[in-house]
């Protein structure tokens, strides 16, 4: 017989993941299209009740964003700059109803390529804090994500929060969306970029594609070829000319894999420019 639970407390729910196998409901923009006008086969974990899973706090050394915290928080919350690029991902999350409800863990979890709120977290070097009702642990956000449509959450465990250290919360950012149009559109590529700049130099450099591999991908060469830089106008050329080895876009209804990967080159330097305070973040193909 199908199970449905909506427990109150974490460890309400910590202790039946502990005893059964769950498919967790949190904002259920994902979950209820997924379904379709299929039968419900899987028990089902409202964690809809679970108040202490929502909300953005501050701590000695990082940032604590809660799973249950929607897109539309994060627009509204208070943070530095060098979330920025995170807030514009959050504002390209299907429409304003959606942002409303939907949350930062469930657009982990659903681990598509084409999440938009990878890139951005990634850039500000993000882990998961995974919990059960035996341990609690923390992995980086790369190493949560391992596919598509796969993550390394155990049964037993759920999503408690994602956290971002501060000493990657500094800098300034920016994301860049391209798209079929301008809006509600699934990307073709996607990029984030948080840099460092200190006396009119690069200091440091996170910048992360998604929608061009299976899981988004930090560009490590990219941050290699920008860490020493003076912030000049040639800053885009060598963007253009940095190796990028880390991606292997797919051919699909959106675009082939050429038309992304030449894509990926051009809205990183996009949203290089974009992060030293120049240029767009949304365009369309």
């Amino acid at each position: 017989m199908i199970r449905y639970a909506k427990p109150t407390t974490v460890d309400e729910a910590l202790a039946l993941l502990g005893e059964d196998r769950w498919r967790i409901l949190a904002g259920g923009t994902d979950f209820y299209p997924a379904q379709g006008a299929k039968p419900f086969r899987d028990n089902i974990l409202d964690i809809n009740a679970l108040a202490e899973l929502r909300g953005i706090a501050e701590a000695d050394d990082h940032w604590r964003i809660g799973a249950r915290t929607t897109w539309t928080d994060i627009v509204r919350h208070p943070l530095p700059v060098a979330f920025d690029a995170l807030k514009s991902a959050a504002r390209e999350v299907g429409s304003v109803q959606i942002q409303n409800v939907a949350s930062v863990a469930g657009n982990l979890c659903n681990a598509s390529p084409a999440a938009d709120g990878v890139p951005g977290l990634l850039a500000l070097d993000a882990d998961v804090e995974l919990r059960s009702a035996k341990a609690v642990r923390h992995l980086p956000l790369g190493e949560f994500i391992l596919g598509n449509r796969r993550t390394a959450l155990q049964p037993d465990e759920m999503v408690a929060a994602i956290r971002v250290p501060k000493r990657s919360a500094i800098g300034t950012s920016a994301f860049v969306k391209l798209g079929a149009r301008r809006y509600l559109v699934i990307s073709i590529a996607m990029a984030a970029a948080r840099l460092v700049v200190e006396g009119g130099v690069i200091a440091d450099a996170a910048i992360a594609v998604g929608s061009c591999s299976a899981v988004a991908r930090r560009l490590a060469g990219v941050e290699a070829v920008l860490r020493g830089q003076p912030v000049t106008s040639a800053l885009a050329d060598r963007v253009l000319s940095a190796p990028i080895d880390e991606l292997s876009p797919i051919a699909d209804v959106r675009g082939s894999a050429e038309y992304r990967q030449d894509a990926a080159r051009e809205i990183v330097a996009r949203a290089v420019r974009a992060a030293i305070g120049h240029g767009e973040g949304k365009v369309a193909a």
